[in-house]
């Protein structure tokens, strides 16, 4: 695997997702699938064959978008407040009962629609380079 395109990837889905859920959030999607398809797109191929397919494409993008589902959690966490917003929803479990499952909450919810995104994205970024 070309871990400098996934990177790269991974890079694209983080700024995309962030830009686009906070100026026009219902376009957020599209980080994932963008950083997903470039990934897949611009990989050549692996060590063994030449030649990827869907499921190589899918592998890649899937990478691509758990990596960039876990940084955009970290950052709205860390700075954009989601995490105040609900701990003032859930103040009964208490400040840290409640950090501790929003956090959580923000992080799987993330890194699953960034996965499945970017493993569109992925499959994608192979069927239209054949």
């Amino acid at each position: 695997m070309d871990l400098k395109i996934i990177g790269l990837g991974a890079l694209i889905n983080i700024i995309l997702t962030t830009l686009l859920s906070l100026f026009y959030f219902p376009l957020f999607f599209l980080g994932p699938l963008i950083g997903g398809f470039l990934s897949s797109y611009l990989t050549e191929g692996f060590e063994n064959y030449d030649k990827m397919d869907e499921k190589d494409g899918a592998v890649v993008g899937a990478i691509s978008g758990l990596i960039g589902g876990i940084v955009i959690a970290l950052l709205y966490i860390i700075g954009f407040g989601a995490l105040n917003t609900v701990l003032g929803l859930s103040a009964k479990l208490g400040i840290i009962g409640a950090s501790i499952i929003a956090s959580l909450i923000i992080i799987n919810i993330s890194t699953t629609v960034t996965l499945l995104l970017g493993l569109v994205g992925g499959v994608l970024g192979v069927v239209i380079k054949k």
